[in-house]
């Protein structure tokens, strides 16, 4: 694929890269801002030495275009820069394989019909990746029934730097105690099987854990199990 900029996309060149987007804000803001605070030289005096009030305003106006181009650079990144959809596109798509993943289901709430539990999902690859809807998330009975996971909003691309984090919450109908044999689905497993948006290469199986870490069986009465849109974790 090739980059915006010229050159593909994973070769370096023509790549805008976090560090750049940060450098080239940091270089134009400064730029902007230290034009804003010089009066302009007229000969052997300066305008402010020689006009007075017509110096202040026209300095005012300096200061206002410094600030009109610190926030034409600054939409500019917006626009490009780490992290936005036009700087994923310079990315691959992240592979099953190129992710450490991790279930965890949280303490269930008293007389709550609904279990809450959270996928959390690391880009362990050499090079940033481009995690792009909701990921594939399942619970197999042997080879009879199962429950599936089902997008719930909007997921945005995220550009997932190398050792970055997204994490997705689900909820399921959690089964009465006692239950399992009078529900019409009933599906027990200690494993879920996972696998990266778009990647149809095959799922990865993912023993699901409480806080603890300790292994514990999910127990779902339905066929689906809601997932809420993946989001970046905060550092």
């Amino acid at each position: 694929m090739v980059a915006p900029g010229g050159g593909r996309a994973g070769d370096g060149r023509g790549r805008v890269t976090d560090r750049r987007c940060a450098a080239y804000a940091e270089s134009s803001h400064a730029q902007a801002t230290a034009g804003a605070g010089k009066p302009f030289l007229n000969g052997r005096k300066s305008s402010v030495e020689r006009t007075g009030g017509a110096a202040v305003r026209r300095r005012s106006l300096l200061g206002a275009a410094a600030a009109a181009l610190t926030l034409t650079v600054t939409a500019g990144l917006a626009l490009t820069g780490c992290g936005s959809p036009r700087m994923a596109a310079l990315h691959a798509n992240c592979t099953t394989k190129g992710l450490g993943w991790k279930v965890t289901v949280l303490k269930k709430k008293p007389h709550a019909a609904q279990r809450q539990a959270r996928l959390s999902v690391v880009n362990k690859g050499t090079d940033p990746c481009v995690f792009s809807g909701f990921p594939a998330f399942a619970v197999h009975l042997g080879k009879g029934p199962q429950s599936d996971a089902r997008g719930h909003g909007r997921a945005l691309p995220i550009d997932l730097r190398r050792g970055g984090k997204v994490t997705a919450g689900l909820r399921y109908r959690d089964c009465p105690k006692g239950s399992l044999l009078n529900e019409p689905v009933a599906v027990t497993n200690d494993t879920a099987v996972v696998s990266a948006p778009h990647d149809k290469a095959g799922g990865r199986a993912v023993v699901a854990r409480d806080e603890k870490g300790k292994r514990l069986r999910m127990n779902i009465c339905a066929d689906t199990i809601w997932m809420d849109p993946p989001r970046e974790a905060a550092e």
